[in-house]
């Protein structure tokens, strides 16, 4: 049996407001959580392809992103493994082309993780700028909670704070 190589991976562009929703996430978790043994809280930022080795290591891969799924600014979108678009037919956001890519390449390379599961925000903007709309500010509490949930279910010892 494989050792569990869980990795929580936030991506986004900081210097485009909302759009950078996961790497805030993934910032607020490292606060709050330190360090848990087999699980990598990584910041992946803008990194595309970079990022195929990390996501071929994982045996479990949860994305913090942000999503286009036409709700309203500020809701939290969950999608599984099979829901996840793998390719460039469907684009979640402006960076999710090439991450997608990196999910089809894992899958053709038969080393796509068998857990992947994503937790994406609405955006209100991404317009170029710092910081986080008010709607999307307000849902990373629920952003780090939902991802503390995924980790309990995948058998990770995390407590809610």
């Amino acid at each position: 049996m494989q050792t569990q190589n869980t990795l929580v991976l936030g991506i986004g562009n900081l210097l485009n407001t909302d759009e950078g929703v996961g790497v805030h996430a993934i910032r607020r978790l490292q606060e709050q959580l330190g360090e848990v043994d087999g699980v990598a809280l990584e910041d992946g930022g803008t990194l595309g392809l970079n990022l195929l080795p990390l996501v071929e290591e994982a045996t479990h891969l949860l994305i913090l992103d942000a999503v286009n799924a036409n709700q309203p600014p500020g809701t939290v979108v969950e999608l599984e493994k099979d829901a996840i678009p793998l390719y460039g037919g469907f684009k979640l956001s402006q960076h999710q082309l090439t991450f997608t890519e990196v999910l089809g390449l894992a899958l053709i390379r038969d080393k796509l993780p068998a857990y992947l599961h994503l937790i994406g925000v609405q955006p209100a903007s991404l317009a170029i700028g710092v910081g986080l709309s008010n709607e999307v500010m307000a849902a990373l509490p629920d952003v780090t909670a939902r991802t503390l949930d995924v980790l309990a279910g995948w058998g990770v010892p995390v407590a809610h704070p």
